[in-house]
């Protein structure tokens, strides 16, 4: 899905067209690694952006007519955005980002909040991002629908009490694949690589972000994917050098979007990717392609609402975070996202409405059981290495 919408003059993105749709949602420890993350917060503290404090509660609210927007591409309904512009006055400007790394190097370049207010990281990114000064303490008094979250989305181990950001959508990963291709029924990740080996060798995708080959390897038995240790990283480059990359013809992070396209007959996406992208092929040939959450473990992610430090439009970053948390707005965002907002009472709606497909969206308590959350951790960088030869390997 193209996240420019040239019919909705409230949206303007900055990236060409082009990249935009190449874009991920998110690269959740793709980049850079942890050691290049850590440098680049480190260069952000030593040049904080300027602090600009809450307004007082008796003092006007002054929302201005601009908010700009560090985002994911595709990320936010264009009708959502064209409402809250209609309502308020204010226009959103929105810059993309491929990885939370790229993210934190523009925002360090700048030394500070970089022109944007509102930005989108992955939670485990949080804390460093939070002690590196750039992100502002929010003021729950001005987002009175923070009490429409239902608690079990509130007071993640990375941001205890909420302190700098809201959950703004969560999720999982699984994977794609074309039934006119591979004949049989997959349900595991053990059956994805057996068919990635066989039936779609040459046509199958994999994540562009380093953490996904530990997951690939690890889920298939539930060992944990964020181990840093060096006999379980050699296990993983061997495993991805010699078993996976001969086989694989992209490393792509939002494969729903072009799912049309019939590039690859297996691919590995997030819950929402893929049901983009069965929407969107549905009316044409509904059975074609089949949706299978990962198993016997697989991934659990958040990314979150948070205002830079030096935010230049603060209420209005307050009054966009709100708008979005009301039950009514969340529920269009997560039919267009197909990501759970982590709203009370949504999977309830979304029951009584039929919701197409909404079982990719809500999970039921014995799936979240299996899902395992990443890390930023010394194993990173070498997961970097692994994913640069693994694309020098595919390419031969």
């Amino acid at each position: 899905m193209n996240s420019k919408d040239t019919s909705i003059p409230a949206i303007r993105v900055l990236a060409p067209t082009a990249t935009a749709m190449r874009l991920s949602r998110r690269g959740f420890l793709g980049g850079m690694g942890i050691a290049a993350t850590g440098a680049l917060l480190s260069a952000c503290a030593a040049t904080p952006g300027t602090s600009v404090a809450p307004a007082a509660a008796a003092a006007p609210v002054q929302l201005g007519t601009e908010l700009n927007f560090f985002n994911w591409a595709s990320y936010d309904d264009p009708a959502t955005v064209k409402s809250y512009t209609t309502k308020t006055g204010v226009n959103i400007r929105l810059d993309v980002y491929n990885s939370n790394e790229e993210a934190i190097a523009k925002l360090g370049a700048a030394a500070g909040t970089g022109g944007y207010d509102i930005f989108v990281p992955t939670g485990v990114y949080i804390p460093q991002i939070a002690q590196a000064g750039l992100l502002e303490k929010l003021d729950h008094s001005k987002l009175p629908n923070l009490a429409k979250v239902d608690p079990a989305f509130l007071n993640q181990a990375w941001d205890k009490d909420n302190t700098y950001s809201v959950c703004k959508d969560w999720g999982s990963t699984g994977f794609l694949y074309d039934t006119k291709v591979i004949k049989r029924d997959l349900k595991t990740w053990s059956d994805f690589v057996d068919a990635m080996q066989n039936e779609a060798s040459g046509k199958t995708s994999i994540m562009d972000s380093p953490n996904y080959l530990a997951g690939l390897y690890a889920w298939r038995t539930g060992m944990d994917w964020t181990s840093t240790d060096a006999g379980f990283l050699d296990d993983v480059e061997k495993f991805i050098l010699n078993d996976v990359a001969p086989h694989i013809n992209a490393y792509e992070s939002y494969p729903g979007a072009a799912l049309a396209q019939g590039k690859s007959a297996l691919m590995m996406c997030w819950n929402g990717d893929a049901r983009q992208g069965l929407m969107a092929v549905h009316a044409s040939d509904p059975e074609r392609y089949r949706w299978v959450l990962g198993a016997p473990t697989t991934e659990l992610w958040m990314d979150n609402w948070t205002i830079l430090k030096g935010a230049k439009h603060l209420d209005a970053a307050y009054s966009w975070i709100n708008y979005v948390l009301d039950p009514v707005v969340s529920y269009k965002e997560l039919q267009f996202t197909g990501y759970n907002t982590g709203i009370a009472g949504l999977r309830e709606k979304a029951k009584a409405d039929k919701l197409p497909l909404s079982e990719m969206i809500f999970f039921t308590d014995q799936q979240v059981a299996t899902f395992k959350s990443g890390a930023l951790n010394s194993g990173t960088d070498r997961l970097v290495q692994i994913l640069t030869k693994a694309k020098a390997a595919s390419a031969k």
